[in-house]
């Protein structure tokens, strides 16, 4: 058995939908996965790209384990040619789980359904990067007790994103720990109201999306860990471009063309698609 698995990009939060809110970009990562026929119980992993000489090529490998938990056992060799930058706010760990939990079923001879969305939440604790890798387009994720849920939403058209990446990388566990336990009522009503306000803006109205992008949960808190992140945030939307911080950052995701008065040194500006496959099978042999 010989196989491709191509899942896309993340990102999450959109602004005020914090933890809850995702979408799928068009820039994947591929993994080329087959049984080894010389060796059936060994493993062998190559990493090209992002992450390359700096992951593990062991059974710690994040593919690995997601392939281990969707109930795969056997012998395994891994080719990743690895295209989504890491520790930036582009669901790069997600991706990988999502890619594992994939070929995972695929090689138990499973169709994907809520289990692999499950599978692929409890690594990280939150669903939202998780589903839209693995379901395409917009996705709205919550918890009920252990159990991890989604909900996938066709992008209006007009959607544009642009991401802004620069070299620094961030740490999820890092910036997650600048936020405070507790909040002011009044800035998680207007959570939200704004979040509510997102999905109307990226499934049916994107005119409406420099209000639907308004933080007050977590953006300002880890302003410490990327100053220049927040400056490229407060300039755009002062200039009515809709923006905000991609996930856990440092990436700046933003709608619309971005005014030359802004100053995006040291970021590299890509236009990308919304995907609105996810993640994605094709046999090889």
């Amino acid at each position: 058995m010989r196989f491709l698995v191509s899942v896309p990009a993340s990102t999450a939060n959109l602004g005020s939908g914090f933890d809850a809110l995702g979408m799928a970009l068009g820039l994947y990562d591929e993994i080329e996965v087959a049984v080894p026929e010389d060796n059936p119980g060994g493993l062998s992993i190559t990493v090209e790209g992002a992450g390359s000489g700096d992951v593990p090529l062991d059974e710690s490998h994040l593919v690995v384990r997601a392939v281990r938990a969707a109930g795969y056992t056997g012998g395994l060799a891994l080719k990743c040619r690895n295209v989504i930058p890491h520790a930036r706010g582009l669901g790069s760990s997600a991706a990988a789980i999502v890619a594992g939990v994939a070929a995972g079923f695929t090689l138990t001879g499973r169709e994907l359904d809520t289990d692999a969305l499950q599978i692929a939440a409890e690594f990280e604790g939150h669903a939202d990067n998780a589903a839209a890798s693995l379901f395409g387009g917009i996705v709205i994720a919550w918890s009920e007790g252990e159990r991890y849920r989604a909900v996938r939403m066709e992008p209006d058209a007009r959607v544009r994103p642009v991401v802004l990446i620069p070299s620094q990388e961030s740490s999820t566990k890092t910036t997650r720990g600048l936020l405070p336990a507790e909040v002011p009522h009044a800035d998680a009503a207007h959570a939200a109201g704004r979040a509510a306000l997102a999905v109307h803006a990226l499934t049916s109205d994107p005119s409406v999306l420099l209000a639907a992008t308004e933080d007050r949960l977590h953006q300002n808190y880890r302003e410490p860990a990327w100053p220049d992140t927040v400056r490229v945030i407060n300039e755009l939307r002062k200039l009515g471009v809709p923006a905000c911080v991609s996930g856990a950052g440092p990436t700046v995701i933003a709608f619309g063309d971005l005014p030359a008065e802004v100053d995006v040194n040291g970021f590299d500006v890509r236009r990308l698609d919304v995907d609105t496959a996810g993640v994605r099978v094709r046999p090889l042999d």
